[in-house]
Formats: structure tokens, sequence, C-alpha cells
């Protein structure tokens, strides 16, 4: 069962119906859960001038889960709605690259796969367009429709990058989720996302609310809970790189939700072959340097709130951070420095100080990344 005692075809249903029916643009929700609350990076800015306004018209996202830096990698948007992420995508990958999109809503989907063509022959001058739209469950990817109506499967180790902005929330099974994401990533893959948590975990009455689903906060997952579950579907050491707190602008929901706070947080989540992530942060005595050359980061990298590497500078390193910014789709833009066959016994990475003051990490107590 879902939430609240609903079964997960009643979730979606709803949820369906609030996005496809309900909302007609940004404009009608009743909480900033699943508004952009901080601009985006300019070479973002850059490319959403390009995109057609009917698609900026109808996103709901809460963060902006688009890395630049992935020229040629195969990208899949979970929850895709209107596309805008996608189309983002489109022009970030190149035209050597590839970007799918999967969304259950039929009037989200005809949105973005109106204007998919000509957005990448006339905005982007490519030959072909690499951008494409299936509808389908993010639960399961083993069976989604094209535009053609022809069933598909997104194969395992298929995708280097997934993606999705505010969706998870709105899963009735986020366990199934996590488990698709981790079987269609490739080893070195990665899962970049936002969305909106809860300081605790709610009440079946609240979780059921059909518009507190909606509005992407009766789905949302108590931090410490998600951390585990990503633990348990193979995601070790999930990284939050940015964050905010909600306002809940409806006085009648304000007062349903009490002293519940909420937070939309962009989390990373990369997939290593088994052993390379380990659920502490050991010392084996790396450092790592960034060569400057992802777009827009020319200066320094922000893996997460809590590791900022600059140009040219030698920074120390856990092994997982080591891992992550050298065996990944990152690894062409960092030297890293060391291996794995001396231990120093835990690294001190500190605390995360957007997971500590959003949802009370607490002080470190050494090997802790959280």
């Amino acid at each position: 069962m879902g939430a609240g005692g609903k079964d997960a075809s009643q979730i979606q249903s709803e949820v369906k119906e609030y996005y496809g029916e309900t909302l007609a643009t940004t404009s009608d929700l009743k909480t900033n859960a699943c508004c952009t609350a901080n601009a985006p990076p300019k070479a973002i800015r850059d490319i959403l001038a390009k995109v057609p306004s009917e698609v900026i018209a109808k996103y709901y996202g809460c963060g902006s889960p688009t890395p630049c830096g992935i020229e040629g990698l195969r990208v899949l948007d979970l929850g895709s709605g209107s596309g805008r992420d996608c189309y983002v995508a489109a022009k970030l990958v190149g035209d050597k690259g590839s970007v799918v999109g999967i969304d259950m809503t039929d009037g989200q989907l005809e949105v973005a796969r109106r204007h998919a063509d000509d957005y990448c022959r006339d905005a982007l001058g490519y030959a072909e367009t690499n951008v494409t739209f299936h509808k389908g469950t993010i639960e399961d990817l083993t069976r989604v429709t094209d535009a053609h109506g022809t069933v598909k499967k997104i194969e395992n180790e298929s995708v280097d990058l997934i993606i999705s902005n505010c969706v998870i929330n709105l899963s009735p099974d986020k366990k199934a989720v996590l488990s698709e994401a981790h079987r269609v990533l490739a080893d070195g893959g990665e899962f970049y996302f936002s969305d909106v948590y809860c300081d605790r975990r709610l009440p079946e009455d609240l979780r059921s609310h059909e518009i507190l689903l909606g509005e992407c906060l009766g789905g949302a997952m108590y931090i410490e809970d998600f951390k585990r579950l990503c633990h348990g579907t193979g995601f070790a050491d999930p990284r939050v790189l940015a964050g905010h707190a909600i306002e809940i602008k409806d006085e009648a929901l304000a007062d349903l939700l009490g002293e519940a706070k909420f937070y939309s947080l962009t989390y990373r989540l990369f997939k290593l072959p088994d052993g390379r992530l380990e659920t502490l942060c050991e010392d084996y005595g790396q450092f790592a340097v960034y060569k400057g050359t992802i777009e827009g980061n020319t200066h320094a990298y922000s893996l997460d709130d809590h590791h900022r590497l600059e140009t040219g500078k030698p920074f120390l390193v856990c092994g997982n951070t080591a891992a992550m910014l050298g065996e990944t789709w990152l690894g062409a833009h960092f030297d890293i420095h060391g291996d794995r066959s001396t231990h120093y016994g835990l690294f001190d990475c500190g605390p995360s100080p957007v997971a500590e003051s959003t949802a009370s990490c607490g002080p470190s107590t050494g090997g802790a990344c959280c």
C-alpha cells in the first residue's frame, strides 16, 4: 500500500489529475515546493532563454538538477513533465549525446513532444533530434511507450546520468524508483536530482491528503529514512549539493502541517562497482586536483555542499570522494593522486552544512559525509 493506505494506482491517478488537469501553470501552485528558489547557473540560464515558452510555463520543479560538463552522455529524466530539464540537457550533451524523458501524464508529454524537433533543429542546430519522450512510470522502466506506441525497456547499465526534478516524492514506491535507477545506470554513472524532504515522518492522514500529495509535501520522505533507502538500494554515501527551506503560503495547508518543516535538496548518488563506495569516509592519503574544465566552473567545482575544489589546488579527499571524482563521468575533469594501498583510519570530512541545518544531521563524529 502507498501513502495513507492508498494503493499505488490510486496515488498515481491523483498525481496525473493534479498535474494534467488541476494545474494549468506554475502560478496555480499553493506552495513553493515545486518552484526553483535559486537561479540556475548562467550556462543553464542561457539555454533556458531558447526553450519554448509553453515548456517553461508547465514546469513544476524544485531545483536545478542538470549538471554542466556532460557532453556526449546518455541522460534519462525521471518524471520529465513538460520537458524543460530534458531540453536543457539536450544542449549540454551535444549532438553526440542523447536524452530520454519518462512521464506518465499525457498532457505533459504532449507539450514536451510538440516542440522537440523544432528546438533541436532550429535552436540548437542539430541535424537530428537527440531528445525523446516516453510514457511510463518511474517505478518500472522495463515497460515504457514511445510516441509511436511501441513498448520499450530501458536496458540495464544503459544510462550515464539520471536527472529528476521534484518527482520522487510523488511516487508511491520510492524503493522501486531507486532500484530501477541503480539498474539502468552504468558503472560510473550518477543519479543527480532535486526533491522535497521533511524533518520528520508525516502521519498517514497528511501523506494521503490529495492537495499535499500534489504539492510535493505529502510524499516527502523523512531525510534519514531516505538515506537508509539509498544504502539499501546500492547508493552508498549520498551527497547533498544544495538546499533551501520551503515556504507554505497557503494558511490552511500550513495549519494542517503544524511544526513539520520541508526542504528542497539536490542529491548526488553515484553508482560504482561493489566496494568502491564505503559506508564511512576512509582515509587513504589521497588528494584530488580539479582541472577547471567544466563549463561554468572555470575557477572551482563543488562536488557537494562541503567539497569545493579550486582549480589546480591539491585537495585532500577520502576514498569515497576520490572514487566519485576519479571513477565516474567526472573523471575527465580531475586528477586523483594516491590509491587505497595504505589505510589511515577515518577521514574527517566535517559536517554537511546544508544537511545539518535542514535535517538535523548533528555534529560530525568523523568519517561522515552525510
